[in-house]
């Protein structure tokens, strides 16, 4: 199926962070890479998801959302920093995905109703950003959450800590690794109200998020 297609059919649109895996990708020690993700558009038999890296039609994705669980399907159709996945899931986990989104969809109309695990994290209206590094290379990110402090960042590279780099337009380094993306910490505190503005910057059409593997 389609995006296209897609949107036009029923579904919950609902914004859920997590992070998920892609054939052929793999770290330094060979183990599968795991990159951060969100979602955008959800229904118990498909869903669009924001990434860094795209990957390819076909390809398996293995994923996890804290209000979802372990998500796998496969990759139907791509798009600018995102991708379409069927879902592959027995009628019962369908059933469970259901009143999932129908709980989200009903906390999202009633603000009353308020979740408990809400953290103090800003998470960016537009995750996609850029990070330049000191020879003057650009690579497309994924802004995973962001303070005035520091970002936390995936991307289809893997700095080491101490690496000298820019987030959008604010300038630090990388001060810690996690597992699907690092931390990078500003040289100076940012102001609140600009934050958004110098971190989500969408990179240049030479930098655009890659869709195939290394």
């Amino acid at each position: 199926m389609s995006i296209q297609l897609f949107l036009r059919q029923r579904a919950v649109i609902v914004t859920v962070g997590g992070n998920y895996t892609l054939p052929n990708w793999y770290d330094k020690q060979g183990k599968p890479r795991t990159f951060a993700c969100r979602t955008t558009r959800v229904s118990p038999f498909r869903m669009i998801v924001e990434v860094p890296v795209v990957g390819k039609i076909g390809d398996r994705v293995s994923s996890y959302f804290s209000d979802f669980g372990k998500l796998e399907g496969h990759i139907t159709d791509t798009g600018s920093g995102g991708f379409l996945c069927e879902l592959a899931m027995d009628k019962p986990m369908r059933e469970k995905l259901a009143n999932q989104l129908a709980w989200l969809e009903k906390k999202q109309k009633n603000p009353s109703i308020r979740d408990a695990r809400k953290q103090a994290r800003i998470i960016p209206v537009n995750p996609h950003s850029s990070l330049t590094f000191a020879d003057g290379s650009i690579r497309s990110c994924f802004v995973i959450d962001m303070s005035m402090s520091g970002a936390a960042v995936s991307a289809d590279v893997q700095p080491e800590i101490g690496t000298p780099l820019a987030v959008g337009a604010c300038i630090g380094r990388v001060v810690r690794l996690l597992p699907d993306g690092f931390a990078v910490k500003f040289v100076e505190q940012q102001s609140r109200n600009d934050l958004e503005r110098r971190v989500a910057r969408v990179p240049p059409p030479h930098a655009a998020v890659y869709a195939s593997s290394p």
